[in-house]
């Protein structure tokens, strides 16, 4: 009787090894999908930072052109206030090229015109921001370019005080 305990011992310490690689197999087989999803998970997240980013340059650059004196150029207040928004991602606008790392990653437009539906003394502000993302990526994760944007653009008006 207990030769019998001893080897289903030895036969349970068998199975519970060859569960043990089962396991590392299952684990090797399944960590690079997990990875691939946490990365693109974070490579997402950067990117709708980022589109935020865009979004809150346009709308400070818009802003800053429309408070500066009329009389005054307010371009350049408009790329100041684009460029503060923007540089926390390396990103800067000057003379309509969007440039990163030395890189040229999009367009950057300051227009200030009649403002439509009103009197031909009425201007507004018109800044608009286009960011090739699919060009150039902020982070790269195999396979992120199924979905992320190709491109991330945004305008914003105000009307010039």
């Amino acid at each position: 009787m207990g030769r019998c305990v001893l080897w289903g011992r030895a036969r349970a310490r068998a199975r519970d090894g060859a569960e043990r690689g089962a396991a590392a197999l299952e684990f090797a087989l399944i960590m690079p999908l997990l990875l691939v999803l946490v990365f693109g998970i974070i490579s997402y997240g950067y990117m709708l930072s980022f589109r935020q980013a865009i979004s809150q340059a346009a709308a400070e650059g818009a802003r800053a052109a429309a408070v500066a004196q009329r009389d005054a150029d307010q371009v350049p207040d408009a790329v100041a206030a684009m460029n503060d928004a923007l540089e926390g991602y390396d990103v800067s606008c000057d003379d309509g090229t969007l440039t990163r790392k030395d890189a040229t990653v999009g367009t950057c437009e300051v227009e200030i015109a009649t403002c439509a539906g009103e009197a031909a003394s009425v201007q507004c502000v018109t800044v608009t921001i286009n960011y090739a993302y699919q060009d150039h990526p902020l982070l790269t994760v195999p396979g992120d370019d199924i979905v992320l944007p190709e491109s991330l653009e945004y305008s914003a008006v105000a009307r010039v005080s």
